[in-house]
């Protein structure tokens, strides 16, 4: 057998092209830990926002009755007024 022994250029260089291709590896295994790291929190993010969402339209389903309980609300404001001049009228106390 015959070793080609490497001169100390090639030792260099290739020691460089073995930290080079270490340091990208750790680079890359950093930044696809990062990026796992922000899609799992932008899913959670969405889930709440979703959720809120869903609250929301709850919230706002039975906006239909709102005229219709303010129309109630008028309506028995007005009949309390009427006792009110009515009693206020038996008692003396408003004049017609």
């Amino acid at each position: 057998m015959h070793h080609l022994a490497m001169s100390s250029t090639e030792h260099n260089l290739w020691t460089i092209a073995n930290i080079l291709g270490l340091v990208v590896v750790v680079a890359v295994a950093a930044l696809l830990s990062l990026l796992i790291y922000l899609v799992k929190r932008i899913d959670r993010r969405v889930v709440a926002v979703r959720d809120t969402l869903k609250a929301a339209a709850a919230n706002t389903a039975d906006t239909v009755l709102i005229p219709q309980v303010a129309n109630g609300v008028e309506a028995v404001l007005a009949e309390g007024l009427q006792h009110h001049l009515f009693l206020g009228r038996v008692l003396g106390k408003v004049r017609s």
